[in-house]
């Protein structure tokens, strides 16, 4: 996985880093925010647990993490925290050769099954989407 684009950085990223820093990947980001907002995902935090691990960008409906975003040098590293639930819909789902790859890669952890994908293409929007829309229904 790429590193976070903003190592070391006190203080969030404004727009215009975030533009600079994601390149060609900034409409991955976009889409997914704009997208994720149509379905009522609308709370933004931007997150730095140390300097040593960057900023993220925290994605919630009411205060539900949906999913996080963490911009990279020209990628955007998407993370989901996937209950049980949602693992067992994941896997019957039709989802995106994308999607299933980091399904059958996540992790498992006390709080869920980590999910990750790193993408540059916005025809990855789609099954991020998707993973989205399973989550917020289980």
């Amino acid at each position: 996985m790429l590193p976070n684009a903003f190592i070391g950085a006190k203080d969030r990223p404004t727009d215009e880093q975030l533009a600079a820093a994601l390149g060609k990947a900034k409409g991955v980001w976009d889409q997914v925010v704009a997208n994720l907002a149509e379905l009522d995902v609308t709370g933004q935090e931007w997150r730095s647990y140390s300097p040593k691990a960057g900023w993220a960008l925290r994605l919630k409906r009411k205060q539900r993490t949906i999913v996080w975003l963490a911009p990279c040098p020209g990628a955007v590293h998407i993370a989901f925290i996937l209950g049980d639930r949602a693992v067992a819909a994941a896997r019957a789902a039709k989802l995106p050769a994308l999607a299933t790859k980091a399904l059958a890669a996540a992790s498992r952890y006390p709080e869920g099954t980590g999910l990750r994908i790193e993408t540059k293409s916005v025809r990855d929007v789609t099954a991020i989407l998707k993973l989205a829309k399973i989550k917020l229904a289980h």
